[in-house]
């Protein structure tokens, strides 16, 4: 066996699977896509489940990927275990009813003896108990002696989905026997044993049943082969080392942590924990970003925001007091970038993106680290060993500690946390960062169409082309049930064998149009897509009957087409622009084009200024004047990316793909409609720039026709002002500066009165105030008057009147009542508590509020029982008094 780096092994595998006629494809996003039922992707068959499902069609029957996970299950282990990590690499092969066991069996065994070179007397393997034909392969076919071929129970060798029910099947397992020094003391010691002996490093799964609602296994017509091997775990097989921190890519990571942080690794246990911690959660927050993930309070965010700021207080155990965890992005991107080569091409926007979370944390972490050891040193000192939820929450709230971080810190020093408290105070549980299936969605895998037996497999689209084209109607769906014919009224789904209409898809709207026959006319209201690809047109019947196999005009509405394509082109020129003005790692987000306007999400974590947004509309408005052509070529995903064609993040690309260019300014991969010159998108224009979530901003725009009529509305806007301001054009912004200053002095004016007229009433309100058990109440209700004047003159009351209460309402309108309340400090002393009784009497009024002992304000719904809040504010002082 000699020894290998982790990407020669990739390399290797991935080489060998190739020359038995596997497709390979490159890793799919950490991201799932299309599928609710995983917050990220944690196996290496995840992202291939609709092809084991049968919805969609694989692009081979043979496929193998090195497919990038994420899994935070376990997170508190990560640096304390040999093996647990945050990101790590699945290898695997698959087979969709192609080959079986046989074959699966063979390759799995030449390549760990022949490529990797692993000797056989050290080769152990598992089969399910009853998987009769997988042990009799092992035994006759590879020659493996049966003793060393262990028939293990379902727990161990029998894979299901979490639910329950479909597919499932049967597991054959090959270990390695590291030697007697990592076992037990028992002789018969063999894989399915609790000692660290047997490492178990391929798993082939034989997805041969279909399990029912009844507990029956059903054999499936097409048995299917889904394997996986951890390439860590290969690698420290290959590279002789008992821990994945020891591999040559994170030895690499764990020597720059070591170097930045000053620190010898392997001198100190708990400071080699915490090196490793940042050497596994730096490598997996660059292949988030990388993928599209931002920090953020929720969700996927959740979860790169949880493994930066615990990697942040990691490196302050090491006394790292500067912003470190951007810089070892240059690392993971040396380590990794033959086979991502996305992490070259984002590098630098990872890198400020870590850069602007480690600020956001680094303000608030020494500051909570010092809260929180003072919760622990009270707690200890009064003999508690659970901190309360509240002062958790106030650490999340004020100082942005994950409730995992605190924990962490608290087990560290022999304590917990009121987790249910927590959640309490928070008053919704925010979804936790666990890269766990959602049992309930895995059979969102299925849609309501799966099941009908269509007599199209796909629909050629022949649209770019054509706005027209004369076919026969080959199924009818109504109500997700096949039929033969629809009526006039009536909504169905038509399906053709081609299409001139374009199926929604990258962010364009479906087209609509007319399908017109013999007999019938409809009415095509949206164009989609079914997972498999087949275009389905929602259609509404205005008048006649359509049958199954009736012959169908279908006609594109062709001045949509036109307004959605201007939309769409300006897109790409946005999109363009955004990285010439704003930088480099402008990405798009998501996007939507229709015919009125276009929608552009891209990630920043800044408003794009006013500035910005000129230079932006003035570079696109200049490249549709110029007149450049617009070319449409297809050509391999290679060729694409060789020409510097830009691809879109979670958008899924064939080996073959489109490439839309302005020529001489911007070539994207695109399947979308396009005009064929930038000048028919006539002009650009932008109408607002916004922000959506945390890190992704959205501008909105319009092109063509819709900017004469956007002007237009202007246009008489302004002409409306002028009449109304009765000036010219030249003197609308001086006139209205005028009447604002003019506004702000009569507001002014007003307030002044206002005041006066209260502070006329003020000696009045003293001589009738009420004794109240030796107290001075003074109240009164005012209408419309503003509570900095009326808290201004309570407090001139309580200045003049040496042991006094006052109460203020202030009717606003009928729904809307406001109260001040101000108390002595000799009142204070007696009892009486501002915000206590300004909270009983604003109740009455079907309101709330409080305040501290001396001043408070609240607020009330029903001006109708003001005065009977202000009757019972009497009895509510008198029962505060000692």
């Amino acid at each position: 066996m000699d020894y290998m780096k982790v990407s020669e092994i990739r390399k290797k595998f991935l080489d060998y699977f190739k020359s038995k006629e596997h497709f390979v494809d490159k890793s799919y996003s950490l991201v799932p896509e299309n599928d609710k039922s995983l917050l990220l992707i944690n196996a290496g068959m995840a992202p291939l489940k609709n092809y084991f499902m049968g919805i969609e069609t694989p692009p081979s029957k043979r496929m193998a990927t090195c497919q990038k996970c994420m899994r935070t299950g376990d997170i508190e282990n990560v640096g304390k275990t040999a093996r647990h990590a945050t990101f790590f690499e699945m290898l695997g092969n698959f087979s969709f009813g192609d080959y079986f066991k046989k074959e699966a069996i063979e390759w799995a065994w030449e390549f760990t003896t022949k490529e990797l070179g692993l000797n056989e007397e050290e080769l152990w393997v598992t089969v399910y108990e009853e998987d009769d034909e997988a042990f009799e392969i092992w035994e006759n076919h590879i020659k493996v002696p049966k003793e060393k071929i262990v028939r293990l129970g379902k727990d161990d060798n029998f894979w299901e989905i979490g639910t329950g029910t479909g597919p499932c099947g049967p597991c054959s397992e090959i270990y390695i026997d590291r030697g007697k020094g990592f076992g037990c003391d028992d002789p018969n010691c063999k894989p399915g044993c609790d000692c660290d002996r047997f490492l178990e490093f391929w798993n082939l799964v034989f997805t041969q049943f279909d399990k029912d609602e009844s507990g029956n296994y059903n054999l499936l017509p097409n048995p299917n082969i889904d394997t996986g091997m951890g390439l860590e775990r290969i690698a420290c097989i290959m590279q002789g080392v008992e821990s994945i921190f020891d591999i040559d890519t994170m030895k690499n990571l764990i020597n720059k942590v070591a170097q930045m942080s000053n620190q010898e690794y392997g001198k100190d246990n708990k400071k080699d924990i915490s090196m490793r911690v940042i050497a596994d959660h730096a490598r997996a927050v660059t292949f988030l970003i990388s993928d599209g993930v931002i920090p953020s309070n929720e969700g996927r965010g959740y979860v790169i925001r949880r493994l930066i700021r615990r990697a942040i207080r990691h490196g302050k155990l090491l006394g790292m007091e500067d912003m470190f965890l951007w810089k070892l992005v240059d690392t993971v991107v040396e380590n990794y970038k033959d086979a991502y080569e996305e992490l070259t091409e984002k590098q630098e926007y990872i890198e400020k993106i870590l850069k602007i979370e480690e600020e956001k944390f680094e303000e608030t972490l020494d500051q909570g680290i010092t809260i929180l050891n003072g919760y622990i040193e009270r707690y200890k000192n009064e003999n508690k060993m659970i901190l309360n939820g509240d002062e958790a929450f106030k650490l999340y709230d004020t100082y942005g500690f994950p409730l995992e971080l605190t924990l962490e810190i608290l087990i560290e020093n022999g304590m917990t946390v009121d987790e249910e408290g927590f959640k309490n105070a928070m008053k919704s549980q925010r979804e936790r960062a666990r890269a766990a299936r959602n049992e309930k969605g895995v059979e969102g895998w299925k849609n309501d169409m799966s099941g009908l037996e269509l007599s199209v497999q796909t629909t050629i689209f022949n649209g770019y082309d054509t706005l027209y084209e004369n076919t026969q109607i080959n199924d009818i769906i109504k109500d997700s049930s096949l039929v033969n014919e629809i009526n006039e009224g009536e909504d169905a789904i038509l399906v053709f064998e081609k299409t001139p209409f374009y199926a929604e898809s990258g962010g364009q709207v479906g087209d609509r149009g007319y399908i017109k026959g013999n007999n019938f006319e409809a009415i095509v209201e949206d164009v989609k897509k079914s997972p498999n690809g087949l275009f389905m047109h929602n259609i509404r019947m205005t008048s006649g009957t359509l049958k199954k196999g009736d012959k169908a005009e279908l006609l594109v509405d062709k001045t949509l087409r036109g307004a959605t394509q201007r939309n769409h082109t300006a897109t790409h020129l946005l999109h363009k622009a955004l990285k010439e003005v704003v930088g480099e790692h402008i990405n798009q987000a998501g996007s939507l084009v229709n015919e009125n306007r276009l929608r552009f999400d891209f990630n920043h974590f800044e408003g794009v200024t006013a500035e910005q947004i000129k230079e932006i509309e003035k570079i696109v408005n200049r490249v549709i004047y110029e007149g450049h052509r617009v070319n449409v070529e297809t050509m391999s995903i290679e060729e694409a990316k060789q020409i510097g064609a830009v691809a879109l993040f979670g958008e899924k690309y064939d080996s073959v793909v489109r490439v839309v260019s302005v020529e001489g300014y911007s070539t994207e991969l695109c399947g979308g409609t396009h005009v064929q010159n930038s000048s028919d998108i006539g002009m650009f224009k932008i109408l607002s720039e916004s922000g959506i979530a945390s890190g992704v901003r959205r501008i909105e725009a319009i092109t063509g026709e819709n900017v004469y009529k956007y002007l237009l509305e202007k246009e008489e806007l302004l002409t409306e002002v002028k009449s109304t301001l009765k000036c010219n054009e030249d003197m609308v912004v001086p006139k209205i500066n005028q009447i604002i200053d003019e506004h702000k002095e009569a507001i002014k004016a007003l307030s002044k009165l206002k005041s006066e007229s209260a502070m006329s009433r003020l000696d009045d309100m003293i001589k009738n105030a009420q004794e109240i058990k030796g107290i001075k109440y003074i109240s009164d209700t005012f209408e419309n008057i503003e509570d900095e004047i009326l808290r201004k003159t309570a407090e001139q009351i309580i200045n003049k009147v040496e042991n006094s209460v006052v109460l203020f309402s202030n009717i606003i309108d009928a729904e809307k009542v406001s109260f001040v309340c101000m108390v002595s400090g000799l009142a204070q002393a007696q009892g009486v508590h501002a915000g206590n009784l300004i909270k009983e009497v604003a109740k009455i009024t079907g309101g709330g509020g409080g305040g501290r002992p001396n001043m408070a304000q609240a607020g009330g719904k029903d001006s109708s029982k003001v005065p009977n809040a202000m009757d019972e504010s009497v009895n509510i002082l008198a029962s505060q008094i000692k």
